[in-house]
């Protein structure tokens, strides 16, 4: 959303509205959620480095805070982007190369602290404001 200083005719967007993170934030398995590929993109980075911090440090991440999804969990969008595994040339199926993570508000942050950038505090802070505002709207 845009905000209006009282003063000047400057205006102020937040690059995580503008971003549409709200629209980022899908229930799964009853728990409000961000896509590991999502983060990356808010965070700056690449998926799999989001991915090897949640190995790295799995103690972090329990399931609570962190899952895989499966195959009957998969968001519409990603659904598209199944990749066709071929043995010699021969049609093997759909298969998902990797599934992706899930990450909780509680995720998020844990996320944060193992990335240790400052980008990654920052956005997650308003991440974690996305989730509240969420969970005040669904009240």
């Amino acid at each position: 959303m845009a905000k209006k200083a009282e003063k000047d005719d400057i205006v102020t967007v937040d690059p995580l509205i503008s971003t549409g993170v709200e629209k980022m934030i899908l229930v799964i398995r009853g728990k409000q959620v961000l896509i590991d590929r999502d983060l990356a993109t808010l965070y700056g980075v690449e998926t799999r480095a989001i991915n090897q911090a949640v190995k790295r440090n799995l103690e972090r991440f329990p399931e609570k805070n962190c899952f895989q999804l499966t195959k009957d969990e998969l968001p519409t969008s990603l659904k598209s982007q199944i990749v066709i595994l071929n043995d010699r040339g021969n049609k093997r199926g759909l298969h998902i190369k990797k599934m992706p993570f899930a990450f909780t508000e509680q995720g998020v942050a844990m996320l944060a602290s193992v990335l240790h950038s400052e980008t990654a505090i920052r956005v997650s802070l308003q991440i974690m404001d996305a989730f509240v505002a969420m969970r005040h709207f669904m009240m």
